[in-house]
């Protein structure tokens, strides 16, 4: 299990890149930055170095947050993967591949791509902190264009980027990033109802182009995630001084909703439910709503039971859960 937070190699680069940068100046980038994001804007509001380290003290920490609490579901479920070769598409400022780099020692070939010349910038001089990274191979381009051109990786990693672009192309970067995956893809999105839209609309495209489905689903058959609802998920992470100056925040910590999708190439040797909200605990039992292989609904553990009752709760917003823990 990765930590949530940025390792301290990425901390030290921050630091050292913000030197004689004020923050007085980040700030109002940094709020027009999220504005146009919230209004359905994308990186290219990114102008400039300025504007690159604005993101990443704002939204680099979160983003990473929810690309590590993805890659802690699968390497829950999938103990002994250990890809080599990773193709990170929509890189940005490097969030994802420094993420991967933590939770798999495997990994010796890092390929970006992004078409923001300021958040590819970023990333390269970030990269020279940690020795694994120096050496990492950043393409340039449009996501299609350029992913077309890139070798097949082991891992494939798409994070925050597909609302991006248009439906039409959505589709056809989802195909793409399934030719161009070995063996394991990670779609990542933001949690919100049109974010799980988009994987649910990439889940349903892949499997039907031979997908298996490792997480966070429990099976392949059509989603039964009904309107108003939407399956995502949360991660808390603390907030930096630096950040919590940027965004005026009082609490000094965020969470962040994720929906988030794993494919692979192999059938998963065992399925696990999901806990889709934190479990509510009572006097009389704890309720948990999950996702199972016989749909969403809510599973009572009883507190006369005091055996399932204990693991009960212990479950988290997330956790997967084998059917011998539900026993």
């Amino acid at each position: 299990m990765i930590s949530p937070e940025l390792p301290p190699s990425i901390k030290a680069a921050l630091d050292d890149a913000l030197q004689g940068t004020a923050r007085t100046e980040l700030a109002p980038r940094a709020a027009s930055i999220s504005a146009a994001y919230r209004q359905g804007g994308h990186s290219g509001v990114i102008r400039s170095r300025a504007d690159a380290l604005a993101y990443a003290l704002v939204r680099m920490p979160a983003t990473y947050a929810a690309v590590a609490a993805s890659l802690n579901a699968l390497c829950e479920l999938c103990a002994d993967i250990a890809p080599s070769t990773l193709l990170d598409c929509g890189a940005g400022p490097g969030t994802a591949s420094f993420a991967a780099a933590q939770a798999f020692a495997s990994l010796g070939t890092f390929t970006l791509i992004d078409a923001n010349p300021a958040l590819r910038s970023l990333a390269l001089e970030l990269a020279q902190h940690d020795p694994r990274l120096a050496q990492l191979g950043y393409l340039a381009g449009d996501a299609r264009a350029t992913l077309a051109k890139a070798e097949p990786a082991e891992l494939v990693i798409a994070s925050y980027m597909i609302s991006e672009i248009s439906d039409s192309a959505q589709r056809a970067l989802a195909d793409l990033l399934w030719q161009k995956t070995a063996d394991t893809l990670l779609v990542i999105e933001p949690g919100t109802p049109a974010g799980f839209a988009r994987i649910r609309d990439v889940r349903a495209r892949l499997i039907g182009q031979g997908a298996h489905v490792l997480a966070p689903c429990p099976h392949e058959r059509a989603c039964p995630m009904v309107e108003p609802d939407w399956c995502h998920f949360t991660q808390r992470l603390p907030r930096s001084r630096a950040h919590m100056q940027l965004k005026a925040a009082e609490v000094p910590y965020e969470d962040e909703k994720f929906s988030y999708l794993v494919l692979s190439r192999q059938a998963p040797a065992e399925r696990a439910a999901r806990v889709l909200t934190q479990p509510q605990l009572t006097k009389i039992a704890a309720s948990v709503k999950l996702c199972s292989d016989d749909g969403v609904g809510i599973v009572t553990f009883p507190r006369r039971d005091k055996a399932a009752y204990a693991r009960a709760k212990k479950l988290a917003w997330g956790d997967a859960l084998r059917g011998s823990d539900s026993q």
